[in-house]
C-alpha cells in the first residue's frame, strides 16, 4: 500500500513536471523533469559495468568471502554492502546471498548507507571540499557512521529481522566502520590517499565491465563468459530515469515548502541558511551540499556531512533503483535513511552542546 502511494506521488510529479515543461518551464518543475533523463548518462556510467560484472565478481570473491563469513555466522550477502546500492552493491549481495531476505537487506538498506559512504561520499567529498574543511569532514563522517546503527536497525526491523540478527549480520560492517572512523581521525591524509586509490580502482573496474559488455553487444563475441547482458543493466538504469522524472519535481516541491520552516528550525539549532539548504539538497545528491560546504558555519559543515551518510540520494537515485529492482523494499529504504538522518543531526547537536559546556 505504501509503495503504491509513493508511486502515485511520483506519477503526479512526472505529470506536473511534464506540463510545466510544455508551458515553457514557468515554475521550475519542468527543468527538474528534464534532469530526470539527464541523470541517465552519469547513472549508466557508474552502474552498467559493475552490474554486468556482478556474476563474475561474486563467483571470484565468493570463494574467498563465503568461508570467512560463514565462520562468523554472517550471510555472505553482507559483503555486498561495501559497495553502493547503485554501484553493484545490490547485485553482489543477491549473488552471494544464502538467505534472499538478507541479500535484499544488505543490497538495499546497508549498501545505500555504508556502501554509498565508502565508494561515493568519502572519495567524492574529499575531492570537492577545500583542504581546510577536511578535518571537519572527517569528524562529520565519523558522526554519521556512529549514527549508522539507527539506520541499519530500523531498516532491518521494517524488513522483519530481529535486532539481535541485525547486529550480528552487520558485525563486519560495524567493525569496518569503526576502523574507518579511527583512520579518518588519526591519519586523515593517509585515508584521503587511500580513498583516492580506491575510487580509481572502482572506476577502472566499472569502465572495464562496460567496455566488455559493449563489445559483446556490438559484435556478439563473448569476451568473458558469465557476464550479465548489457541490456539487463540498461533496463535498470532506464527504470531509474523514469522514477526520477517524477521524484525530482516532487523533491523540488518539498524543498520549496520546507525551506522556510527548516530555516527557522535550523536557526534555533545554530545552522545558517546555507547549511539548511545543504540538508535539503543532499536528499537528491550530496554533491551540491559538498560544494556549498565552504560557505557554511562550522556546525553546519559537521551536521551536513554526518547527515549525508544516510541522506545521500534518498529521493533520487536510491529511490529510483529500489523501485526498479525491489519495490517492496522501498519502505525499509526510506525509513532506514530517515532514522539515520535524525540520529546524525541529534549526535551533531549533542556534540556541539557538549563542546560549548566544556
Amino acid at each position: 500500500m505504501i509503495n503504491r502511494i509513493i508511486m502515485i506521488i511520483m506519477a503526479l510529479g512526472a505529470v506536473a513536471g511534464g506540463i510545466d515543461r510544455i508551458l515553457g518551464n514557468r515554475f521550475g518543475y519542468g527543468k527538474k523533469f528534464e534532469e530526470g533523463f539527464q541523470y541517465l548518462g552519469p547513472t549508466a556510467l557508474s552502474m552498467v559495468g559493475i552490474i554486468c560484472l556482478a556474476p563474475l565478481v561474486s563467483g571470484t570473491l565468493g570463494r574467498l568471502i563465503i568461508p570467512v563469513y560463514r565462520f562468523l555466522g554472517v550471510d555472505p550477502a553482507m559483503f555486498g554492502s561495501l559497495l553502493a546500492i547503485d554501484m553493484g552493491g545490490y547485485q553482489l549481495s543477491m549473488e552471494l546471498a544464502e538467505n534472499p531476505l538478507i541479500g535484499r537487506y544488505a543490497g538495499i538498506v546497508a549498501a545505500s548507507v555504508f556502501g554509498c559512504t565508502i565508494v561515493f561520499t568519502i572519495p567524492v567529498g574529499m575531492g570537492l571540499i577545500e583542504e581546510g574543511d577536511r578535518p571537519v569532514f572527517a569528524k562529520g563522517i565519523m558522526l554519521g557512521l556512529a549514527a549508522m546503527p539507527a539506520a541499519l536497525i530500523t531498516g532491518g526491523a521494517v524488513c522483519g529481522l530481529g535486532i539481535g540478527e541485525i547486529l550480528h549480520q552487520n558485525l563486519p560492517v560495524l567493525v569496518l566502520a569503526l576502523l574507518l572512523g579511527i583512520g579518518l581521525f588519526r591519519i586523515p591524509d593517509g585515508m584521503v590517499k587511500g580513498f583516492e586509490v580506491f575510487a580509481v580502482l572502482i572506476r577502472t573496474v566499472i569502465t572495464a565491465g562496460l567496455v566488455l559488455a559493449a563489445v559483446t553487444y556490438l559484435t556478439g563475441f563473448v569476451v568473458i563468459p558469465g557476464m550479465a547482458p548489457i541490456e539487463e543493466a540498461m533496463a535498470v538504469v532506464s527504470s531509474i530515469g523514469v522514477v526520477l522524472l517524477g521524484s525530482l519535481p516532487v523533491t523540488e516541491f518539498l524543498q520549496r515548502r520546507l525551506k522556510r520552516p527548516c530555516t527557522a528550525l535550523g536557526a534555533r539549532m545554530g545552522l545558517d541558511s546555507i547549511s539548511v539548504l545543504g540538508l535539503l539538497v543532499s536528499i537528491v545528491s550530496p554533491i551540491p551540499a559538498l560544494v556549498m560546504m565552504k560557505d557554511m558555519n562550522t556546525f553546519g559543515k559537521l551536521v551536513n556531512v554526518a547527515y549525508m551518510v544516510s541522506s545521500a540520494s534518498m529521493l533520487a537515485a536510491h529511490l529510483g533503483f529500489t523501485v526498479s529492482t525491489e519495490p517492496d523494499m522501498l519502505p525499509a529504504l526510506l525509513v532506514s535513511k530517515l532514522a539515520g538522518c535524525a540520529a546524525a543531526i541529534a549526535l551533531g547537536f549533542i556534540t556541539s552542546k557538549t563542546k560549548k559546556r566544556l
